[in-house]
């Protein structure tokens, strides 16, 4: 018998490589087809705005059509997953929650092509040469009780970058987009921070002195210019040795760094944790970031202090201690209304820690981009107003509609977000509608009604639910500008598929 499963093995065994042979010189046309993205690989990409060339390392197994293993950047290190036929790959960040891979390529001819966040990337089997500098290791400092800065009492108020420009932001886009900040309003209905995000950085001189690249060619007369305009500015590092667009970062730099900030006049720093997650582990975020709040603090200049980790060790329990005065609870947002309400979502257990000078923050507005409904925008804009979240908006504010600067504008629903009391909203839900409750600093409350449902719907607010210390005096719709009256304690309206019924009720 066990000849015979032998010889059957050893056919079918046969049989196999037979197939495989004649697969491959039916598809010599097709190259990589047969060949194995198993290995280490080198990639290259685009020289950065800094000279420096933008490198990675690939490490992946092939199992059939499957794929798993490593990235590594300059800036960011993931495991991926993803799938593999006739050459062609796909990749996924593990953990991510995306459905869309964010690297796709091809093997051909010994080497791997890809795509990357519009990047073009090219890898070759990596040798000894090619692997990264090993970073000397920093041991934190001991942890300490931290004295608040006084800064943000209310969520910050302003503009970033990112979403609108990422690498291709420069100083005259940074000063049209403060002029319009002013010339539409914005400026005066609360939004003054101008945030410079990643890609402005240079490289270190023989001092260790980080200089921003050609793209800023003078960051001072930059800051000069934004203040002479009644605006601050804001400015992007990491806690690790690279940012996430791989330029060089804070690690080891900090009081240095915070000092350079300081000098250009800077008064808001976002600091993200890309690459410094490749050195530390995830129970030593508090006293990374404490180091850096602390070397702020040494300036002596005023400077807000937003921590970036993406909210993965629930730092609404520790980010004041860490010196932060907001930080993010989530990962970074897109123009969407899935990815919208699913950060909002995220920021319910984190209200009990919300409060002046200490902010959790869901990301940015999306407001104006053009991939939701206005109904949809106005929903962000009272949902994010009704947590207290910082409003920084990311659109092109030079060319906003009259419909965007309605919802970006509403003096009735900043006030909602600046309310002096800094409580957070908490939802309850029923069936397609979600209602968001939020106490003032006057003893009234703000209620915000959302339908998550695909037909407009009835919304019947009572105000025996609403928590009022007295019997309800005035209520004002804050989307109608009009004020509306409770009929026997309540108060009832159509709210459109995906829109917002949102009411400031005043006591007697």
């Amino acid at each position: 018998m066990r000849d015979k499963w032998n010889g059957r093995m050893t056919q079918a065994a046969v049989a196999t490589k037979v197939t495989m042979l004649i697969c491959c010189l039916a598809l010599l046309t097709t190259p990589g087809y047969c060949q194995s993205l198993t290995g280490r690989w080198a990639a290259t990409s685009r020289t950065m705005d800094n000279g420096e060339v933008l490198k990675a390392i690939l490490n992946l197994t092939q199992t059939g059509g499957d794929l798993n293993g490593r990235i590594t950047e300059l800036g960011f290190g993931t495991d991926v997953l993803g799938t593999t036929a006739n050459g062609h790959f796909e990749l996924f960040g593990v953990g991510w929650g995306v459905k869309t891979p964010f690297i796709v390529g091809d093997l051909k001819n010994g080497e791997l092509r890809w795509e990357q966040w519009g990047d073009a990337w090219l890898a070759k089997p990596a040798t000894p040469a090619d692997e990264f500098p090993k970073q000397p290791y920093i041991v934190p400092p001991p942890l300490h009780k931290m004295v608040s800065n006084g800064l943000a009492k209310t969520p910050p108020m302003g503009w970033n970058c990112w979403n609108l420009l990422q690498g291709k932001v420069d100083d005259q886009a940074v000063r049209s987009m403060a002029d319009a900040l002013v010339s539409s309003g914005m400026r005066d209905a609360g939004y003054v921070y101008v945030n410079i995000d990643d890609t402005w950085q240079g490289v270190r001189d023989a001092q260790g002195k980080l200089q921003a690249n050609h793209k800023f060619p003078d960051m001072k007369a930059l800051a000069d210019y934004l203040h002479s305009k009644g605006l601050k500015v804001g400015i992007y590092s990491s806690s690790g040795p690279r940012t996430c667009g791989g330029y060089p970062a804070s690690y080891g730099h900090e009081a240095q760094d915070a000092k350079q900030f300081a000098d250009w006049g800077i008064d808001y720093l976002k600091d993200d944790w890309c690459s410094a997650g490749m050195i530390y582990k995830n129970e030593q975020l508090l006293p990374v970031y404490q180091k850096m709040a602390d070397a702020l603090q040494a300036t002596g200049r005023p400077i807000v202090f937003a921590i970036s980790e993406y909210g993965m060790s629930s730092v609404e329990k520790w980010g004041a201690q860490a010196g932060g005065n907001l930080w993010h609870t989530t990962g970074p947002i897109s123009d969407s209304w899935e990815s919208m309400i699913g950060n909002i979502e995220k920021q319910v257990p984190t209200a009990p820690y919300a409060g002046p000078g200490h902010w959790n923050d869901p990301d940015m507005l999306e407001i104006g981009y053009g991939h939701m409904t206005d109904d949809e925008y106005r929903t962000q804009m009272s949902l994010w107003s009704l947590a207290a979240a910082p409003l920084l908006a990311g659109n092109d504010i030079r060319t906003m509609t009259e419909a965007t600067k309605a919802i970006l504008l509403n003096k009735e629903v900043i006030a909602i977000d600046q309310d002096p009391l800094g409580k957070q909203a908490s939802p309850v839900k029923s069936g397609d509608l979600e209602t968001w409750t939020k106490p003032l600093a006057d003893g009234g409350v703000v209620v915000g009604v959302v339908n998550f449902g695909s037909a407009p719907a009835q919304a019947t607010v009572k105000a025996s639910n609403l928590q009022l210390g007295g019997k309800e005096k005035k209520a004002r719709d804050l989307w109608a500008h009009k004020d509306v009256q409770f009929a026997d304690g309540a108060y009832t309206a159509t709210v459109p598929s995906h829109g917002v019924l949102l009411l400031r009720v005043s006591v007697k």
